[in-house]
Protein backbone atom coordinates (compact mmCIF):
# COMPACT_ATOMS: atom_id res chain seq x y z
CA UNK A 1 0.00 0.00 0.00
CA UNK A 2 1.02 3.61 -0.49
CA UNK A 3 0.61 5.93 2.20
CA UNK A 4 2.10 9.06 1.54
CA UNK A 5 1.90 12.96 3.64
CA UNK A 6 1.65 16.07 1.57
CA UNK A 7 3.36 18.88 3.55
CA UNK A 8 4.25 22.10 2.53
CA UNK A 9 4.15 25.90 3.02
CA UNK A 10 0.32 27.15 3.58
CA UNK A 11 -0.87 28.27 0.00
CA UNK A 12 1.62 26.61 -1.82
CA UNK A 13 -0.55 24.19 -3.54
CA UNK A 14 -0.87 20.97 -1.36
CA UNK A 15 -4.55 19.94 -1.75
CA UNK A 16 -4.58 20.65 -5.65
CA UNK A 17 -1.55 18.64 -5.83
CA UNK A 18 -2.71 15.87 -3.44
CA UNK A 19 -6.67 15.91 -5.19
CA UNK A 20 -4.86 15.64 -8.36
CA UNK A 21 -2.52 12.74 -7.72
CA UNK A 22 -5.33 10.96 -6.17
CA UNK A 23 -7.27 11.23 -9.43
CA UNK A 24 -4.47 10.40 -11.28
CA UNK A 25 -3.83 6.66 -9.02
CA UNK A 26 -7.89 5.78 -9.26
CA UNK A 27 -7.41 6.90 -13.36
CA UNK A 28 -4.86 4.18 -12.86
CA UNK A 29 -7.12 1.47 -11.26
CA UNK A 30 -5.95 1.96 -7.88
CA UNK A 31 -8.28 2.10 -4.63
CA UNK A 32 -7.64 5.87 -3.05
CA UNK A 33 -8.63 6.74 0.31
CA UNK A 34 -7.63 10.94 0.42
CA UNK A 35 -7.97 12.45 3.81
CA UNK A 36 -7.45 16.48 4.18
CA UNK A 37 -6.04 16.99 7.54
CA UNK A 38 -6.81 21.15 7.52
CA UNK A 39 -9.66 23.31 9.48
CA UNK A 40 -10.58 24.72 6.07
CA UNK A 41 -11.78 20.94 4.96
CA UNK A 42 -11.44 21.82 1.38
CA UNK A 43 -8.78 19.03 0.22
CA UNK A 44 -11.20 16.84 -1.75
CA UNK A 45 -13.63 19.67 -2.71
CA UNK A 46 -12.23 19.30 -6.23
CA UNK A 47 -12.90 15.50 -6.62
CA UNK A 48 -16.53 16.08 -5.30
CA UNK A 49 -17.77 18.42 -8.16
CA UNK A 50 -17.42 21.53 -5.78
CA UNK A 51 -19.90 19.66 -3.26
CA UNK A 52 -17.74 19.20 0.25
CA UNK A 53 -17.64 16.61 2.14
CA UNK A 54 -19.43 16.73 5.93
CA UNK A 55 -15.88 17.29 7.55
CA UNK A 56 -15.20 15.04 10.89
CA UNK A 57 -15.06 17.77 13.83
CA UNK A 58 -18.54 19.49 12.06
CA UNK A 59 -20.17 16.18 12.30
CA UNK A 60 -19.16 16.15 16.06
CA UNK A 61 -20.49 19.57 16.57
CA UNK A 62 -23.63 19.10 15.50
CA UNK A 63 -24.44 15.91 16.67
CA UNK A 64 -22.87 16.21 20.01
CA UNK A 65 -21.26 12.54 19.76
CA UNK A 66 -19.18 10.76 17.10
CA UNK A 67 -20.60 9.16 13.86
CA UNK A 68 -21.21 5.24 14.22
CA UNK A 69 -20.78 4.75 9.96
CA UNK A 70 -18.32 5.87 7.59
CA UNK A 71 -21.14 6.97 5.62
CA UNK A 72 -21.60 10.17 7.60
CA UNK A 73 -18.47 11.19 7.11
CA UNK A 74 -17.07 10.25 4.09
CA UNK A 75 -17.90 10.15 0.54
CA UNK A 76 -16.99 9.06 -2.68
CA UNK A 77 -15.81 11.42 -5.57
CA UNK A 78 -13.90 10.87 -9.00
CA UNK A 79 -12.85 7.59 -9.76
CA UNK A 80 -14.07 6.03 -6.86
CA UNK A 81 -11.66 8.38 -4.28
CA UNK A 82 -12.87 7.98 -0.74
CA UNK A 83 -12.92 12.06 0.55
CA UNK A 84 -12.86 12.42 4.14
CA UNK A 85 -11.67 16.04 5.40
CA UNK A 86 -10.85 16.04 9.62
CA UNK A 87 -12.32 19.94 9.72
CA UNK A 88 -10.82 21.85 12.90
CA UNK A 89 -11.92 23.68 15.83
CA UNK A 90 -14.57 26.33 16.36
CA UNK A 91 -12.17 29.24 15.53
CA UNK A 92 -10.71 30.85 18.23
CA UNK A 93 -11.90 27.64 20.17
CA UNK A 94 -9.46 25.01 20.13
CA UNK A 95 -6.43 23.42 18.27
CA UNK A 96 -6.22 22.15 14.96
CA UNK A 97 -3.52 19.65 15.14
CA UNK A 98 -5.88 18.22 18.25
CA UNK A 99 -9.03 17.55 15.55
CA UNK A 100 -6.30 15.28 13.40
CA UNK A 101 -5.98 13.44 16.42
CA UNK A 102 -9.70 13.16 17.00
CA UNK A 103 -10.41 11.99 13.62
CA UNK A 104 -7.65 9.85 13.38
CA UNK A 105 -8.51 7.96 16.61
CA UNK A 106 -12.05 7.99 15.30
CA UNK A 107 -11.15 6.37 11.73
CA UNK A 108 -9.00 3.80 13.59
CA UNK A 109 -12.56 2.57 15.92
CA UNK A 110 -14.33 3.08 12.29
CA UNK A 111 -11.76 0.21 10.98
CA UNK A 112 -11.58 2.82 8.18
CA UNK A 113 -8.72 1.06 6.19
CA UNK A 114 -9.95 -2.47 7.00
CA UNK A 115 -13.36 -1.89 5.56
CA UNK A 116 -11.95 0.04 2.63
CA UNK A 117 -9.22 -1.97 1.70
CA UNK A 118 -6.96 0.58 0.34
CA UNK A 119 -4.00 0.23 -2.25
CA UNK A 120 -3.30 4.30 -1.80
CA UNK A 121 -3.70 7.03 1.15
CA UNK A 122 -3.04 10.58 0.77
CA UNK A 123 -3.01 13.02 3.64
CA UNK A 124 -3.04 16.94 2.97
CA UNK A 125 -1.78 18.34 6.29
CA UNK A 126 -2.39 21.58 7.23
CA UNK A 127 0.81 24.39 6.59
CA UNK A 128 4.64 24.21 7.84
CA UNK A 129 3.88 23.03 11.25
CA UNK A 130 5.50 19.30 11.61
CA UNK A 131 4.55 18.95 15.56
CA UNK A 132 1.74 17.73 17.75
CA UNK A 133 -1.48 16.57 16.37
CA UNK A 134 0.53 17.59 12.68
CA UNK A 135 2.62 15.08 13.07
CA UNK A 136 -0.01 12.69 13.12
CA UNK A 137 -0.07 11.52 9.84
CA UNK A 138 3.52 10.32 9.52
CA UNK A 139 3.24 8.22 12.75
CA UNK A 140 4.00 4.74 12.42
CA UNK A 141 0.82 2.77 10.86
CA UNK A 142 -0.21 5.77 8.90
CA UNK A 143 2.23 7.68 6.23
CA UNK A 144 5.10 6.41 5.13
CA UNK A 145 6.59 8.62 3.38
CA UNK A 146 6.39 12.42 2.84
CA UNK A 147 6.59 14.48 -0.49
CA UNK A 148 6.98 17.91 0.22
CA UNK A 149 5.21 20.96 -2.04
CA UNK A 150 7.65 24.03 -3.24
CA UNK A 151 8.09 26.66 -5.35
CA UNK A 152 11.14 28.76 -6.04
CA UNK A 153 9.85 31.34 -3.78
CA UNK A 154 11.68 31.95 -0.84
CA UNK A 155 9.86 31.48 1.93
CA UNK A 156 8.24 28.23 0.13
CA UNK A 157 11.85 26.61 0.37
CA UNK A 158 12.42 28.00 3.88
CA UNK A 159 9.30 26.32 4.77
CA UNK A 160 10.28 23.22 2.83
CA UNK A 161 13.78 23.26 4.97
CA UNK A 162 11.72 23.16 8.42
CA UNK A 163 9.53 20.11 7.45
CA UNK A 164 12.26 18.23 5.83
CA UNK A 165 14.64 19.14 9.26
CA UNK A 166 11.32 18.22 11.09
CA UNK A 167 10.95 14.50 9.56
CA UNK A 168 14.17 14.07 9.72
CA UNK A 169 14.35 14.14 13.76
CA UNK A 170 11.40 11.57 13.86
CA UNK A 171 13.18 8.92 12.07
CA UNK A 172 14.51 6.71 15.16
CA UNK A 173 10.85 6.63 16.16
CA UNK A 174 9.49 4.76 12.49
CA UNK A 175 7.73 7.63 11.69
CA UNK A 176 7.39 8.58 7.69
CA UNK A 177 10.44 9.61 5.73
CA UNK A 178 10.71 12.31 3.20
CA UNK A 179 10.27 10.84 -0.49
CA UNK A 180 10.98 14.27 -2.26
CA UNK A 181 9.97 17.53 -3.55
CA UNK A 182 7.04 18.38 -5.58
CA UNK A 183 8.15 21.56 -7.63
CA UNK A 184 4.54 23.81 -7.89
CA UNK A 185 5.84 26.24 -10.26
CA UNK A 186 5.58 29.56 -9.38
CA UNK A 187 7.39 30.86 -12.42
CA UNK A 188 9.79 33.21 -10.44
CA UNK A 189 12.93 34.01 -11.41
CA UNK A 190 15.66 30.84 -11.76
CA UNK A 191 12.67 28.92 -9.61
CA UNK A 192 14.16 25.43 -11.43
CA UNK A 193 17.98 26.41 -10.30
CA UNK A 194 17.05 27.37 -6.71
CA UNK A 195 14.76 24.25 -6.26
CA UNK A 196 17.20 22.11 -7.64
CA UNK A 197 20.07 23.42 -5.76
CA UNK A 198 18.10 23.07 -2.22
CA UNK A 199 17.33 19.69 -3.15
CA UNK A 200 21.05 18.84 -4.07
CA UNK A 201 21.61 20.72 -0.92
CA UNK A 202 18.79 18.53 1.64
CA UNK A 203 19.73 15.18 -0.60
CA UNK A 204 16.25 15.31 -1.92
CA UNK A 205 14.79 14.50 -5.38
CA UNK A 206 12.17 16.42 -7.29
CA UNK A 207 9.85 13.70 -7.23
CA UNK A 208 7.80 15.96 -9.85
CA UNK A 209 8.04 19.14 -11.58
CA UNK A 210 4.32 20.82 -12.33
CA UNK A 211 3.93 23.95 -14.54
CA UNK A 212 2.10 27.15 -13.92
CA UNK A 213 -1.04 26.34 -15.98
CA UNK A 214 -4.18 28.42 -16.01
CA UNK A 215 -5.82 24.49 -16.84
CA UNK A 216 -5.89 24.19 -13.17
CA UNK A 217 -7.80 27.26 -12.04
CA UNK A 218 -9.71 26.33 -14.50
CA UNK A 219 -11.09 23.49 -13.73
CA UNK A 220 -10.74 24.21 -10.01
CA UNK A 221 -13.24 26.92 -11.04
CA UNK A 222 -15.93 23.79 -12.16
CA UNK A 223 -15.11 21.90 -8.92
CA UNK A 224 -12.74 19.42 -10.81
CA UNK A 225 -9.13 18.19 -11.01
CA UNK A 226 -7.13 18.73 -14.07
CA UNK A 227 -6.97 14.69 -14.31
CA UNK A 228 -11.06 14.81 -14.84
CA UNK A 229 -11.12 17.56 -16.93
CA UNK A 230 -8.68 17.20 -19.69
CA UNK A 231 -6.46 13.99 -19.08
CA UNK A 232 -4.31 14.74 -21.69
CA UNK A 233 -3.21 17.99 -21.03
CA UNK A 234 0.35 18.90 -20.14
CA UNK A 235 -0.15 18.95 -16.32
CA UNK A 236 -2.75 16.36 -15.91
CA UNK A 237 0.59 14.49 -17.78
CA UNK A 238 3.45 15.67 -14.79
CA UNK A 239 0.23 14.09 -12.36
CA UNK A 240 0.35 10.80 -13.97
CA UNK A 241 4.00 10.59 -13.80
CA UNK A 242 4.15 10.97 -10.52
CA UNK A 243 1.28 8.70 -9.93
CA UNK A 244 3.29 5.95 -12.13
CA UNK A 245 6.31 6.49 -10.23
CA UNK A 246 5.01 6.11 -6.84
CA UNK A 247 2.95 2.66 -8.24
CA UNK A 248 6.42 1.54 -9.28
CA UNK A 249 8.42 1.97 -6.47
CA UNK A 250 5.85 0.25 -4.42
CA UNK A 251 5.90 -2.60 -6.85
CA UNK A 252 9.64 -2.63 -6.65
CA UNK A 253 9.89 -1.71 -10.19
Amino acid sequence: MIKLAIYGKGGIGKSTCTANLAAAFAMRGKKVIQIGCDPKADSTINLLNGEPVTPVMDWMRDHDDEPDSLDQIAKEGFGGVLCIETGGPTPGLGCAGRGIITTFSLLKELRLFETYQPDVVLYDVLGDVVCGGFAAPIREGYAEQVLIVTSGEKMALYAANNINNAVKNFEDRSYAKVRGLILNRRNVTDEEAKVRAFAETAGLSIAADIPRSDDITKYEDTGKTVIEGDPACETAKRFFALADLLIGEDAGI
